[in-house]
């Protein structure tokens, strides 16, 4: 097996779900060119997994798939260059095949892997797999991996971080071990608890002298200025001032976090780092933490659950 191309475009925690099922490949291939195809401006992950990808592709888009535009003379470029390349292998790990069974099937790949639904189409019988609805996100790309034949070594996620944390905390003047980062963004509106109830969670910080940092990016800032209305004093807010590396040291140094079911939440689980994170997309046995050591995800997808997150919360907190 000389390449493999890997079609996953999708968003941060998406992406870092499927590295265990990654990082078996590259045991399995160590000497194969491994290519991930990914959302453009999501490269830098490849940078930070290199250890295990080699090569990042931008992906054009595709009719059905939402999170991009569609322009259909770049979606013919792009498979003309895929069927250039004439991959030995292509897993299809983007979801249930529905949309993108037919499209991995012109790639012109010698074998082409992946998941597919009940009735619809895939490319062959033999290395497609019915998509597990039920399973983990994690442990649903290690069943294709597994059905491979391929050795499956660990389920544990990682988040290599690339800078020291020298600064970090004097950068904004932390104490360690005394604040807790409130990440109250979602990339979509439904996913995003009430900023409010964010906010009760920092007013009990702050009853218990923890200091309190917003993260987030810049175009989140409305959402934090929201919450920090709704708190008895100002926290700190640092939407827009960080990157995922600063967000990984900062989150290594604090007590915990609290957060949508969203990328930042997967780099917790990954570093081991206390947490509390709300789902509202029903599905917290898809997402949240495999191993949990201080870490809870609750269901507030019909309704906000408070007590029962201010519980783990709190449980949070009070730790040693």
């Amino acid at each position: 097996m000389e390449s493999i191309a890997i079609f996953r475009a999708l968003q941060l925690g998406d992406f870092l779900c499927a590295i265990p099922a990654i990082r078996s490949l590259r045991e399995a291939y160590p000497d194969a060119h491994i290519a991930w195809i990914g959302l453009p401006g999501t490269e830098h992950l490849q940078r930070r997994f290199n250890n295990y990808i080699d090569e990042f592709i931008p992906f054009s888009g595709y009719p059905g798939l939402p999170e991009q535009a569609v322009k259909p003379q770049r979606v013919l470029t792009f498979l003309q260059q895929m069927q250039e390349r004439a991959f030995d292998l292509v897993l299809q790990m983007q979801g249930n095949g529905t949309y993108v069974n037919p499209l991995v099937a012109l790639f012109g790949a010698k074998k082409v892997a992946g998941f597919y639904k009940a009735s619809y189409f895939r490319p062959n019988e033999d290395y497609f797999i019915p998509y597990p609805e039920d399973l983990h996100e994690i442990e649903r790309h290690l069943s294709l991996i597994g059905h491979l034949g391929i050795p499956i070594k660990s389920n544990e996620l990682e988040f290599p971080i690339g800078k020291t944390d020298s600064d970090i905390l004097n950068k904004f003047e932390l104490t360690p071990d005394r604040f807790i980062c409130i990440h109250p963004g979602a990339r979509g509106i439904t996913r995003r608890w009430h900023p409010k109830y964010f906010a009760q969670l920092g007013n009990q910080c702050f009853e218990k002298g923890i200091q309190v940092a917003i993260t987030g990016t810049k175009e989140e800032k409305s959402i934090a200025n929201e919450l920090a209305a709704h708190m008895d004093r100002p926290p700190l807010i640092l939407m827009g001032q960080t990157d995922l590396d600063d967000i990984a040291l900062l989150l290594r140094h604090a007590k915990g976090l609290v957060s949508n079911c969203t990328g930042v939440a997967h780099i917790a689980y990954a570093l081991r780092i206390p947490a509390v994170v709300i789902s509202m997309d029903g599905e917290p046995h898809r997402w949240g933490p495999l191993h949990p050591r201080k870490q809870y995800i609750i269901d507030c997808q019909k309704k906000p659950n408070f007590e029962e997150v201010l519980q783990s919360f709190n449980d949070l907190i009070n730790s040693p």
